[in-house]
């Protein structure tokens, strides 16, 4: 059986394909349409789909949509209602679309879809949100049974779901309606911190660490009532996204004294201690769900998906705490996961069995991929000067590099799934140069000083140089570096960029944490053997992995976007396939023109 999963029109569309219930091909549209977190419908992610699977559209048993855009409009309606006459500006911006496209959704999916194959799907089918998320979570599990948490901002009604997984069966335990939100709470203080909504979250989570938690108590007493049991309430004074266009009210920016920070005003202390406050209360309020959901499914696994599913560092406590032995998320836990989810749902509402698999997701290397001679061709075209050498030449040289502090851009065989580069469009570096973290900021990335970089890690070094014995493949985990802390007492702020924490600075936060990436053999191999090759060259079996991009821009797709990416940084060398280019052997003008686009775009 072929099913086609789809997620669009909200946010970070895409598709998947299940053959047989196996996952076999995921992409975001963004990554061919080169808008980041694009919302339109993934024709080019399912057209990539399709063609992986060697498949025609007529040959896909169900279609099957991630939520269920009546519903959405219900919610939207009664609420307009229900806080009348409050909310008419933001009624009348959005009823038109509404109409006119998103209420239209299965007529809309048909259309694109009549357009990339000439007919309607077979079947086309419609999973609500968190049961997609749910299903995302659960069924690419290596679990026999487990317990289910999705949090997210909001789906049609829910906003955080708990369920429970036993074979093929997921079924719904409890959930938590709009207007309350943990998602929405936290994007909240993304915009009050001066960063963009549902996408600036992870750099308000990357900010905490400089920060105190001052305010946590007054967000508990006055924005959010918690429960013991997780289940909590978000005080409406305060907020304004579910009747107005923005997230906060004067109330809000009353209540700690200040308005919402513009996004190039520099960063001030508040702002910091702002994001350790309302990090603290995320990590409570999920600890207090999975604690209470441990105790009511008696289970000691847990599955996770949602875009709260993506504070890594929520995850890490959760993955430590006594709750649970084992916790497994979805790696693509926003929206883009819920296409792996929906597909699932479509699946295993026509069987009964399942059989677990060790590594549902492939390892998240789910996309497109391009062969030598596609490469190459493509490098001759771009008129890049290059060099085609075996495999352990190709190896040695881009570990002589890292070596060396040199930043090399690495483009390896099929790209990642999600939001997270996995060693497959990656940029490495070397995680013991201490002016690392804020060259790649600064003059690679091209994004805030402030931003942490994640350690790729030998699984089997893995316990030697971090602590809580929790295998994180997909970058799911913050976890504190082991014993190697060699902490400079006395800074605050920002300043504490210039501390010395660990024998691997360019990885390590400041609070002595990183986002680690657990890298098996038989998982990732050709990455594996680069850490191999590094770690023979310096005794250090960890490296700098950051996705392949440039601030505002999706991860590269194809050879042609790694090299224009390349060329605008201040990367010194690239491997694409069995091909290595260094940053000093192109030509002038090509460096010149690139550099200068960087700046233009």
């Amino acid at each position: 059986m072929n099913i086609l999963g789809i997620s669009a029109f909200y946010h970070d569309s895409a598709a998947a394909l299940l053959v047989d219930g196996n996952i076999v091909a995921a992409a975001q549209e963004e990554r061919f349409s080169r808008e980041k977190n694009t919302a339109a419908f993934p024709a080019a992610a399912v057209r990539y789909c399709l063609s992986e699977g060697e498949i025609g559209l007529d040959e896909v048993d169900h279609v099957v949509f991630y939520d269920k855009p009546i519903l959405k409009f219900e919610r939207l309606m009664e609420t307009y209602l229900a806080t009348a006459p409050y909310g008419f500006r933001s009624f009348r911006l959005s009823m038109p679309t509404w109409i006119k496209d998103k209420l239209l959704t299965k007529k809309g999916i048909e259309r694109e879809l009549k357009t990339i194959s000439g007919a309607k799907p077979q079947s086309l089918l419609f999973a609500q949100h968190h049961q997609s998320h749910a299903a995302s979570a659960f069924y690419p599990s290596p679990f026999d049974s487990a317990a289910i948490l999705t949090m997210d901002g909001v789906g049609e009604w829910d906003t955080t779901s708990t369920w429970y997984g036993e074979g093929a069966q997921i079924s719904r335990r409890t959930s938590i309606s709009w207007p309350h939100s943990l998602g929405l709470l936290y994007t909240a203080f993304t915009y009050f911190a001066g960063f963009k909504v549902n996408s600036g979250e992870y750099k308000l989570m990357g900010l905490a660490p400089y920060g105190q938690p001052k305010y946590r108590d007054l967000i508990m007493r006055e924005l959010i009532d918690v429960k013991k049991d997780g289940s909590f309430r978000l005080n409406q004074r305060y907020f304004s996204y579910a009747t107005g266009l923005r997230m906060i009210n004067k109330a809000f920016e009353d209540l700690f004294g200040w308005s919402a920070r513009h996004p190039e005003q520099p960063l001030e202390e508040r702002h910091m201690d702002l994001a350790a406050s309302v990090q603290a209360v995320t990590e409570e309020v999920v600890l207090r769900a999975t604690r209470w959901l441990a105790q009511e499914t008696r289970t000691r696994k847990l599955c996770l998906a949602g875009g709260v599913a993506l504070n890594c560092v929520a995850n890490g406590k959760v993955a430590v705490d006594d709750a649970f032995d084992e916790v497994w998320v979805q790696p693509a836990a926003g929206d883009a996961g819920g296409a792996v989810g929906a597909a699932l749902v479509g699946h295993y509402y026509h069987t009964n069995t399942r059989t677990p698999q060790q590594d549902g997701m492939r390892g998240g290397f789910l996309g497109p991929d391009f062969d030598q001679g596609e490469i190459e061709q493509t490098l001759s075209a771009a008129r890049a000067v290059f060099q085609t050498l075996d495999e352990t030449t190709a190896l040695a040289r881009a570990s002589d590099d890292l070596a060396d502090s040199k930043i090399v851009g690495w483009f390896q065989g099929r790209m990642e799934f999600g939001p997270r580069a996995l060693g497959a469009r990656s940029i490495l570096a070397d995680p013991r140069d201490t002016t690392m973290q804020a060259r790649l900021n600064l003059s690679t990335k091209y994004r805030e000083s402030f931003r942490p970089f994640a350690p790729a890690v030998l699984a089997e070094e893995q316990a030697n140089w971090f602590d809580g014995d929790v295998s994180s493949p997909f970058m799911s985990f913050v976890v504190p570096v082991s014993s190697f802390h060699q902490v400079t007492e006395g800074a605050i702020g920002l300043s504490r960029l210039k501390n010395v924490v660990s024998a691997i600075p360019a990885v390590t936060h400041v609070d002595g944490t990183a986002r680690v990436q657990s890298v098996a053999r038989e998982q990732n191999p050709h990455f594996h053997a680069l850490l191999e090759a590094f770690r023979s060259r310096t005794e250090c079996p960890v490296l700098v992995n950051t996705s392949f991009n440039i601030r505002g821009e999706p991860i590269v797709r194809t050879p042609l976007e790694a090299f224009e990416c390349f060329m605008k940084t201040d990367m010194d060398s690239l491997v694409i396939g069995n091909c290595y280019l260094s940053k000093a052997e192109q030509i002038p003008a090509l460096r010149t023109r690139a550099v200068i686009s960087a700046f233009v775009d």
